[in-house]
């Protein structure tokens, strides 16, 4: 059964990028890897640049700089005298990037309950609140780039750059389709909820609370969230 692609109709817009400045092609690249990774570019189809860039509001030369990045990571491929088409991900596959992200995140964020500074971890909540947030005003688009923002931005109190690296290659893999089906049941707020529940868990240096968001906060990745 082909996965169900979240809201295909969702009008692609530019992310601020927390508010600094970036280019268009950084902003139009940031879009584009939130909409293939919530399914709102659909797999397999191809996108031509003049349509996106008309969706945009910019010119053509942004969109294909940013869609040939997305060639490098291995989520668009090109067509010639098309466009580019979204690339899929097999089931088995999937299974192998959460698997990782298992065995890399959890330690890693069970070990900063405590070895993190309190403040540097108070200083995520307001990234999982826009996560809360978006999952509110069912922006999936919005959702997927608060997540990606905050998981990595927690990973790097670690000190550690390449296992950020490591697990932002492994996310931009990733597939969730599900989470159309948890905003038509009104239950994404829930998921986003578990967000502001690790940084509580992590301010009050509590290992084995963290390990339990986290496993649950996983298990989503290749359950409801994953499930179209």
């Amino acid at each position: 059964m082909p996965a169900r692609v979240a809201r295909p109709d969702t009008p692609l817009t530019l992310p601020e990028l927390d508010g600094r400045r970036a280019s268009y092609r950084e902003r139009v690249g940031e879009a584009l890897r939130a909409a293939i990774i919530a399914g709102t570019l659909s797999p397999g189809r191809v996108y031509s640049v003049p349509a996106l860039a008309e969706q945009f509001g910019v010119s053509a030369t942004p969109v294909r700089e940013a869609m040939l990045d997305l060639v490098k990571e291995e989520l668009l491929e090109p067509v010639p005298n098309k466009g580019f088409r979204v690339t899929s991900v097999s089931e088995e596959r999937l299974d192998e990037y959460t698997r990782l992200r298992e065995l890399i995140e959890i330690p890693t964020v069970v070990a900063l309950a405590q070895a993190a500074d309190p403040a540097a971890i108070e200083a995520l909540r307001p990234l999982a609140q826009a996560i809360v947030d978006a999952a509110a005003e069912e922006d999936l688009l919005a959702y997927v780039e608060a997540d990606m923002r905050f998981h990595l931005a927690l990973l790097s109190l670690s000190g550690n750059g390449t296992l950020v690296e490591t697990v932002r290659n492994l996310r931009l893999r990733s597939r969730l389709y599900g989470l159309t089906a948890l905003l038509e049941l009104g239950e994404l707020e829930e998921s986003a909820v578990e967000h502001l529940e690790l940084v509580e868990c992590l301010l009050a240096r509590d290992p084995a609370a963290t390990r339990n968001v986290m496993e649950l906060h996983l298990s989503h990745v290749r359950g409801k969230w994953a499930q179209p």
